[in-house]
């Protein structure tokens, strides 16, 4: 019986523990921007530019996409080496950072902590490369890239949302 006090306490101790942890977690996490007009083609044609020369620079052979805030494609552009099956995966990288309000990595990093319920969210990819594009502070659309691994697709997209307006 003091065995199963004992485990009870233990049991206890951890999950008040875990509880406060998720509620400082939560309270420290900024609120994610507003949702403001829809992006430009040419503003999407500047992440692309801008996301392209990083590649370029890099020697990576990327695909990358322009969301909207609705996560409507509006520019896209493939590399000519940059694998088939990048495609899809640039498109779904940004649509998760438009519909979710942050990037893509977020949810990456999420599912390495341990987090598997980032597998249930319909539209989630758990990979970087999914940036938001803001501009005055407000979400615009969104720009992912593929074709490297995912921490470079990430920094290629997050020259291109820089480079927007």
């Amino acid at each position: 019986m003091q065995k199963l006090t004992q485990v009870t306490l233990i049991a206890a101790a951890l999950l008040a523990g875990t509880e406060g942890h998720a509620q400082q977690a939560t309270s420290q996490r900024p609120a994610p921007p507003a949702y403001g007009a829809p992006i430009s083609l040419d503003q999407a044609k500047a992440a692309a530019a801008a996301a392209a020369a990083e590649a370029e620079k890099n020697r990576w052979n990327l695909t990358i996409a322009v969301v909207g805030p609705y996560g409507n494609l509006v520019y896209f552009q493939k590399a000519d080496l940059a694998p088939n099956a990048s495609i899809d995966i640039a498109i779904d990288k940004a649509r998760t950072s438009a519909l979710f309000r942050r990037p893509s990595q977020v949810f990456m990093d999420r599912l390495a902590k341990g987090d598997t319920y980032v597998m249930a969210l319909r539209g989630a990819v758990p990979s970087a490369g999914g940036v938001p594009i803001i501009v005055d502070g407000k979400l615009i659309g969104a720009i992912g890239s593929s074709g490297a691994a995912a921490l470079q697709d990430h920094e290629a997209s997050s020259a291109g949302a820089a480079a927007v307006k």
